[in-house]
């Protein structure tokens, strides 16, 4: 049994209660280890050591700071296999996704803070005084002082890798973290814990507690003394935290669902289109907020595509993630599980077409060890009314649906025509179309030909209940950063 323990001040320790929850390796369905049942009082210990720890890492030089984390990410690199192996049993992902993107991404998301935080420059005015009555000249200029203690909430999905993508940023800084884990995938934050300290993170300026959301979570973002929270999950929580911290004036980022669409204009690179839609459809089990889940294809094209999208489904290769050749893993918990079932059983009963996949992988189809896991099999639907809920709800499982359009404003109504606003994703070969089609798109990320193609500088989040705030590049430094304007005359 592998249990795992809160990270509070530098030390490993046991949650306040004693109390536990099972750590359930989807792929076998088994429970391999226990993870701590943190209340309130967990939350107000590891606050209480950030606090303590802020005045000193806040004032530490920015270039020892970036030294740190520089230096955490190269242990990350030396321990990928480690941590690669852990994120797959935890999640259920191939490990061969963990081993070349999760873990990769986490160590890449401390050197860009780390070296980001070195060249960051400020606001400065030369004030002349004119256009003002009584203005007399005056120079101007803004600092960004860290915040404070950061209340940081990462999902089950991405692991590491959107865990990291909070921590690091509010490290880089200045900030001491609370931050908190899925209860689902907690064994590489918890190792990450152990490479901090081998990096020479000063005790408290990283506490990990680990917890269910009602208890733990909302203990963090009810917190007095933790000023902003950095959310990434569904969007009924990310609507409790605004309601519940709006009061208290704290700053927000929530990064929440999404519905995203990816349309195949009737002069697209189909071939091109086809390989992405595979990716954007079914990369780690469709478990990606980023996922582009629903199609939208010209009309003159639908028929074929379908066609070749369910032969390539059909073909993908579902087994144990551990396993080498394994293309779709387990996922990630049983209640997951049959959610996802849910939804394409109603696909089924409102009439949509299942053309591959609509049900649980056979036991029998999966080796020894896995045959009590949670797999679903790859799923493309058609046919289904763009309301539907179906169409409208995540799903956030290895399912896809198709829509035929026919033309261009036809393609732009679906596409925005759900309450999500996080990503698109459009093929085209014509210039002019790709630039007004994006501009039109109600969404905070739109890929032109290709998917998942991330520069750390560029802004991240959603549109309408995709969420609030924007995350990456300057934009993290802003939200873990206060400005503070100071104006000298004479």
């Amino acid at each position: 049994m592998n249990d795992i323990a809160n990270f509070i001040g530098g030390r490993n320790v046991p949650p306040l209660s004693s109390a536990y929850l099972e750590n359930v390796d989807p792929a076998t369905g088994e429970v391999y280890g226990r993870v701590p049942a943190s209340c309130p009082q967990d939350v107000d210990a590891a606050t209480a050591a950030a606090a303590a720890a802020f005045p000193a890492w806040s004032a530490t030089p920015a270039s020892e700071r970036s030294q740190i984390l520089l230096g955490l990410a190269d242990l990350i690199d030396e321990n990928l296999e480690l941590l690669a192996r852990a994120e797959s049993i935890d999640s259920g992902k191939p490990l061969s996704l963990a081993r070349a993107v999760d873990i990769p991404r986490s160590a890449a998301n401390f050197r860009h803070f780390a070296t980001a935080i070195l060249h960051i420059s400020s606001e400065f005015h030369d004030f002349d005084g004119g256009g003002i009555p009584g203005g007399v000249p005056a120079l101007n200029y803004t600092l960004r002082r860290p915040r404070g203690v950061a209340g940081l909430i990462s999902p089950w999905n991405l692991p590491l890798y959107l865990f990291t993508w909070k921590i690091a940023p509010a490290l880089a800084t200045g900030n001491s973290v609370v931050a908190k884990p899925s209860e689902i995938t907690p064994m590489t934050a918890s190792l990450l814990a152990d490479l901090c300290t081998q990096a020479g993170l000063p005790p408290g300026v990283l506490n990990i507690v680990h917890g269910t959301g009602p208890e733990c979570g909302a203990a963090i973002v009810r917190h007095p003394d933790i000023p902003a929270v950095s959310f990434t999950g569904s969007t009924k929580v990310g609507q409790w935290i605004a309601q519940t911290a709006g009061p208290m004036f704290k700053r927000l980022s929530l990064e929440l669902g999404g519905k995203n669409p990816l349309i195949v204009f009737e002069d697209a690179d189909v071939p091109l289109a086809m390989e992405t839609a595979m990716r954007a459809g079914f990369s780690n089990q469709g478990q990606i907020c980023l996922c582009g889940s629903r199609i939208l294809v010209h009309e003159s094209l639908v028929e074929k595509f379908i066609a070749d999208l369910t032969e390539r489904a059909r073909a993908l290769r579902v087994g144990d993630p551990l396993d080498a050749p394994t293309q779709q893993g387990a996922l990630s918990s049983r209640a997951h599980l049959e959610k996802v079932a849910s939804l394409v059983n109603l696909a089924r009963d409102l009439g949509g077409t299942i053309h591959c996949g609509g049900d649980r992988v056979a036991a029998t189809s999966l080796p020894t060890r896995c045959r009590s896991g949670f797999f679903y099999q790859p799923t493309v639907i058609s046919g289904l009314d763009p309301a539907c809920p179906v169409e409208q709800e995540e799903i956030f499982g290895p399912v896809v649906t198709v829509q035929a359009f026919k033309d261009e404003a036809h393609a732009v109504a679906l596409a925005n025509g759900t309450k999500y606003g996080l990503a698109a994703t459009l093929f085209t070969q014509n210039a002019s179309r790709a630039h007004r089609v994006a501009a039109r798109m109600e969404a905070g990320i739109v890929w032109v030909n290709c998917w998942m193609v991330r520069d750390l500088r560029t802004p991240f989040g959603g549109a309408k209940a995709s969420g609030v705030g924007r995350e990456g590049g300057m934009e993290a430094i802003r939200f873990f950063t206060e400005p503070k304007n100071i104006c000298i005359a004479g």
